[in-house]
């Protein structure tokens, strides 16, 4: 039978330009019965459940890529299987459920390499790539090029949609998808597909976060078994302590939903438990209480806030953070940047130049403090003129054949 998807993609940590432009596709699917690879117990595997969603054909995504001047189509070889997937991984000490998408290339001739790409933020439980009955990805073209290709949900979204995503929360993020990579083993290896040993890891905004989070947890945690050919990570959010800077010094922020985000994320995830008035003003601390439900999208929450800092945070906050106070938050935002890490494998981190959401500067003084500190193999790409809602595409242009050079015959 058929089912009508439509073809979207939001790029960034910030949700505010779709990638593709909508269009009706025909994703064929399959039945119930042959959907369901039932858990193994006694492996104790962190894969639970897969249920394949449909096919979506190469000649589809090819008359896709035309939109793009052709940029993608000699990327495009075969027609994917789309899975959704729970797994187990770990949360505050705890086993929790977590879901993906998985997007396997059909018909291949010989081993594949594995990519888990990454989105960027998202605010409504329909968004996550699992729950996205109305529209794919994006990142599915990857594994039309010859990539097991896996594109995690978050925690708080999808199977763990009962939890407040931990946004900018390091070792969460970067565990949620590291076993996701492990769980992603046994449905590849059931449907006869076999890795060639390489794995990438890319995202874009939050999700260039959450990919140096991942690159970070294998890269220090050797009994993971995981071994990293590579990784793309663009205009990510890794000093968080900037971000408190700019606040501190009240300068407008055009997205304040992402301040909250932070902020109502720690609240919840460190268990400080706090009352929402202890950070924020009224009436915005009464309207957060329940713009973060997952029901609301970016847009939504900005438009109940203020660019203001100074009118959204509460004067003590404000005057905390410039002095000796919340210094539970200062450590969490010093704990959860990228500033006592140097990545050990190849890594390209991409950044527009005139990107004011994410600043510019935010990648160039981390690539400077990676680099002065030893980073064998990382190169800053600035993407000139970029802003954060544009610079996905050129980034993609260069990230896709620079992962090609990595190509080993099976």
């Amino acid at each position: 039978m058929k089912s009508t998807y439509k073809l979207k993609h939001w790029i960034s940590t910030l949700a505010i330009a779709a990638l593709f432009v909508s269009v009706t596709l025909p994703l064929s699917s399959c039945s119930k019965s042959d959907a369901a690879i039932p858990e193994n117990v006694a492996e104790r595997e962190l894969l639970v459940s897969a249920e394949k969603v449909g096919t979506l054909p190469a000649a589809t995504l090819k008359q896709l890529a035309s939109a793009y001047a052709g940029r993608f189509q000699s990327q495009i070889k075969y027609d994917v299987a789309i899975y959704k997937v729970s797994y187990r991984t770990t949360f505050q000490g705890r086993e929790t459920e977590a879901s993906a998408l998985v997007a396997l290339p059909m018909n291949l001739t010989g081993p594949s390499p594995v990519l888990s790409v990454q989105h960027g933020t998202i605010f409504r439980h329909e968004e996550a790539p699992s729950a996205m009955s109305g529209g794919l990805t994006g990142f599915e073209i990857f594994a039309s090029g010859g990539y097991i290709t896996l594109i995690p949900d978050y925690l708080g979204f999808g199977a763990s949609k009962q939890l407040l995503h931990p946004y900018y929360h390091q070792q969460s993020s970067g565990i949620a998808v590291v076993d996701l990579i492990k769980a992603a083993r046994s449905l590849y290896a059931r449907e006869g597909i076999a890795d060639n040993g390489q794995l990438f890891l890319a995202g874009y905004s939050e999700g260039g976060y959450v990919t140096l989070a991942a690159q970070k947890e294998i890269e220090t945690n050797p009994q993971h078994g995981l071994y990293i050919t590579a990784v793309g990570a663009g205009a990510g959010g890794y000093d968080l302590t900037k971000m408190l800077a700019d606040v501190v010094a009240e300068r407008p922020y055009t997205y304040p939903a992402y301040l909250a985000y932070v902020l109502m994320s720690y609240n919840k995830t460190y268990e400080w438990n706090r009352p929402l008035t202890d950070f924020f003003q009224e009436p915005y601390a009464t309207r957060l209480a329940t713009l973060f439900n997952g029901q609301h999208n970016g847009s939504a929450i900005n438009q109940q806030l203020t660019t203001q800092p100074k009118q959204l945070f509460s004067p003590a906050f404000l005057e905390g953070l410039r002095g000796n106070g919340e210094q539970a938050l200062k450590k969490a935002l010093q704990d959860n940047s990228f500033n006592n890490w140097v990545p050990q494998s190849p890594t390209r981190l991409y950044h527009g130049t005139a990107d004011v959401i994410v600043p510019y500067a935010n990648s160039e003084q981390t690539y400077e403090r990676m680099k002065a500190a030893g980073a064998p193999n990382l190169e800053l790409i600035p993407v000139k003129n970029g802003h954060h809602g544009s610079s996905l595409i050129p980034m993609l242009t260069d990230l896709i054949p620079w992962m090609q050079s990595f190509e080993t015959n099976p």
